[in-house]
């Protein structure tokens, strides 16, 4: 997965920053797992005052919020937390895509694209399946070569079904 849910602009950093700006923690919450919930809101009332220190505890405290939250989420998505990333990372074509689908509410920016990518991959796999097709008669390797092609090509179709038929984001632990 490209860095975003672990980057200091990602959408739970942000979260994470509107909630203390606002000084409700409930801005946070849905980007953690109810089981972490009790953690969350010890330490947003550990660091609220905190924060009010001066410049150099803010950034200390803001820093530890931005940590943990960015971990239980982390965690929620039996994922492991490696750190924060730094803003500004490429998170790669789809993702702002997606992002602008919700804005606008409508699927056609992700859709577009993946139509292209999905129909491109296809392409190059098949190509590559007939390629072998012709000169499979030749031996019983260049046979090999076509059914492995040949396999992976319909593997590859039977996969890509399967994620588009998967259960959204909640089978990582957010439902």
């Amino acid at each position: 997965m490209p860095p975003h849910c672990d980057s200091l602009d990602g959408p739970v950093v942000t979260a994470a920053r509107e909630s203390l700006e606002a000084g409700r923690v409930d801005l946070v919450l849905p980007f953690v797992p109810a089981q972490a919930e009790a953690e969350v809101r010890a330490l947003f009332d550990s660091v609220l005052p905190v924060r009010q220190q001066g410049d150099a505890a803010r950034d200390v405290a803001d820093r530890l919020f931005f940590e943990t939250v960015v971990r239980l989420h982390r965690a929620g998505e039996g994922a492991p937390y490696t750190g924060l990333r730094p803003a500004g990372l490429s998170v790669g074509p789809v993702i702002p895509l997606a992002e602008r689908a919700i804005q606008i509410g409508s699927p056609d920016p992700v859709t577009d694209f993946l139509t292209g990518v999905l129909r491109d991959q296809l392409q190059h796999r098949l190509d590559q399946v007939l390629t072998l097709a012709a000169g499979r008669d030749r031996s019983v390797e260049d046979a090999r070569r076509y059914v492995e092609a040949m396999l992976g090509f319909e593997v590859y179709s039977h996969h890509l079904l399967q994620a588009m038929q998967a259960s959204t984001h909640e089978g990582n632990g957010h439902g």
